[in-house]
């Protein structure tokens, strides 16, 4: 198909930069893309033969599985098309890495050093191996993403094997004494390192992610070759063409904590001023037999198009259509560390973050407390917890500042980081008149 026009699919069901910049990547490069979104997408098994509609020649699998509502129903989706299509990123492939401890068998298996790690499905198995594990470790959900569902708790704190519907593992806490909290993103594809990236926890937290307020710090071009080689590796264990590896450097070397399939790029662009879209495009053109050429490809690497697509129909559906509904007063399943409790919260969009009265963050055991951002009304720093928030079929873990008010009606507020997922039908006030005032 060499010096054939090739068309270049994005697999993705959410709008996001990094999608965006493949696309845009793919057109620059001199092919044509496709956004493969669900209010386009049609498959067809007829008279014995496989339609795609829209019909391309290769698909870059973009699918986030990690907040995906039937992720099962994604991996085969996808697995239908890879059957019949060339796909970057395979689906099981990505379903793995999606799973941290799938991933953690594959990257021991293929000798890629990761920190002890385990998985007790029985809270009395958890309690006989958790000293092992010393004074401070790491407590993670098995599927997460933006560093959600990982705490950092010691000996003697409450914990069960799942918070709210997932299973949540332990991994020794590594690092080097006396510096700041750091891990290293090193991004991958097809073998080549399109970036590395130092990210450093924002003040009086101990997780690095972008997501969270980290700061970033460029190593491209001062990467240990034997650390871009367990990087390579890792991405190859886990049988993914691209990826972003993250790894740790403790006092006896360097660990892999996750390899993530739909690692995003901005904090990387930030600290490197490189995008890796334009890598990942010529990847799949090259996979479906097209050329590219390679100067384009590095000058476009310089740039992060997020902007929308030519490609994108300039009509779009109703919001209404795809949107869930919810009310302003809604049943919520909340969990923490121990418990799961359902509760009414109130949608409030004016508030960026999610508030949780500090009875029920007690009652489900949420924490620990971290030091949170200040307050919008008198400038002190507020506490925040994870917890896991279930609601309208979703399920999400947020950071949620914990505040004792008595005079409350409900005790848990649902800011932005839940609701903007949502519609929000002001008439309508769920469960308003069963609000159990017993939790004011």
């Amino acid at each position: 198909m060499d010096g054939t026009t090739v068309r270049v699919g994005v697999l993705s069901f959410h709008a996001s930069r990094e999608s965006k910049a493949i696309l845009n990547a793919v057109e620059a490069l001199g092919h044509e893309p496709v956004w493969l979104r669900e209010t386009d997408l049609l498959v067809r098994f007829t008279e014995g033969a496989f339609v795609l509609e829209p019909d391309v020649d290769v698909v870059i699998n973009r699918l986030l599985l990690s907040t995906a509502k039937q992720p099962i129903e994604a991996v085969g989706f996808a697995n239908a098309i890879a059957q019949f299509r060339p796909i970057v990123n395979a689906p099981d492939a990505a379903a793995v890495a999606t799973h941290k401890i799938a991933s953690a068998a594959r990257l021991v298996d293929a000798d890629v050093p990761v920190p002890d790690t385990a998985l007790a499905l029985g809270t009395g198995t958890l309690d006989r191996i958790r000293p092992e594990f010393g004074d401070e470790f790491v407590y993670k959900t098995i599927v997460g993403t933006h560093g959600g569902g990982a705490w950092k708790v010691r000996r003697d704190d409450l914990i069960t094997g799942t918070v709210g519907t997932r299973r949540a593992f332990l991994q020794e806490l590594v690092g080097v004494d006396d510096r700041r909290p750091r891990d290293l993103r090193v991004y991958v594809v097809d073998g080549g390192i399109e970036g590395a990236m130092y990210r450093y926890a924002a003040d009086e937290d101990w997780r690095t992610n972008v997501a969270r307020g980290g700061t970033v710090e460029d190593v491209t071009g001062s990467l240990p070759e034997t650390v871009a080689d367990v990087a390579r590796a890792a991405t190859d264990a886990v049988g993914l063409d691209c990826a972003g590896v993250d790894l740790i450097e403790g006092e006896e070397g360097w660990f892999v904590l996750e390899v993530n399939p739909t690692a995003g790029f901005r904090g990387l662009f930030r600290a490197t001023g490189r995008s890796p879209a334009p890598a990942i495009a010529r990847l799949a053109i090259e996979r479906a037999g097209g050329s590219v050429d390679d100067d384009r490809v590095e000058a476009l690497a310089t740039t992060l198009d997020g902007s929308t697509p030519s490609c994108v129909r300039e009509t779009v559906e109703p919001v209404e259509t795809d949107t869930p509904v919810i009310g302003v007063a809604e049943r919520v399943v909340v969990s923490g560390t121990t418990d799961t409790k359902t509760v009414i919260g109130r949608a409030d969009p004016s508030e960026a973050r999610t508030r949780i009265g500090l009875q029920l963050a007690a009652a489900i055991g949420a924490g620990p407390i971290q030091a949170g951002r200040a307050g919008a009304d008198d400038g002190r720093r507020r506490p925040v917890v994870d917890v896991v928030v279930a609601i309208g079929g979703t399920e999400r873990t947020v950071d949620a500042t914990v505040t004792d008010r008595p005079d409350s009606t409900y005790p848990l507020v649902l800011g932005r980081d839940v609701v903007s997922d949502f519609r929000i039908d002001v008439t309508n006030r769920y469960g308003e008149r069963n609000v159990d005032r017993s939790r004011e």
